[in-house]
């Protein structure tokens, strides 16, 4: 895939992570129900919900990121060696600063 096909599915991705981290932020703005089952359970729910938001906006950051290095060009080199990071790498993990095998030696 070339960079700017990368980009393009960076850039996707990101905006449904933002989407995403709206519907977030959005649900945990909603009110507490009167009922105290309700709302321990709404409170159970808006642990998950803030752990994800949380999730979200680190990858949102790490694939800023990526966009970044595809700006300066050295997206899909590794950070440690140098070498190229593998395609199927970086289909699975579009903002791999490492090669898989300088991640296998961690």
């Amino acid at each position: 895939m070339n960079n700017d096909a990368r980009k393009a599915q960076i850039e996707a991705r990101i905006a449904e992570l933002t989407a995403q981290m709206q519907r977030i932020a959005d649900d945990l703005d909603q009110p507490l129900p009167a009922h105290l089952e309700d709302q321990a359970i709404d409170l159970e729910d808006d642990e998950v919900l803030e752990r994800l938001g949380r999730a979200n906006a680190r990858e949102r950051r790490l694939l800023n990121d990526a966009l970044k290095r595809i700006a300066d060009g050295s997206y899909g080199i590794c950070a440690r060696c140098g070498d190229d990071i593998a395609q199927a790498r970086l289909d699975a993990v579009p903002y791999a600063l490492i090669c898989r095998n300088c991640a296998a030696q961690n």
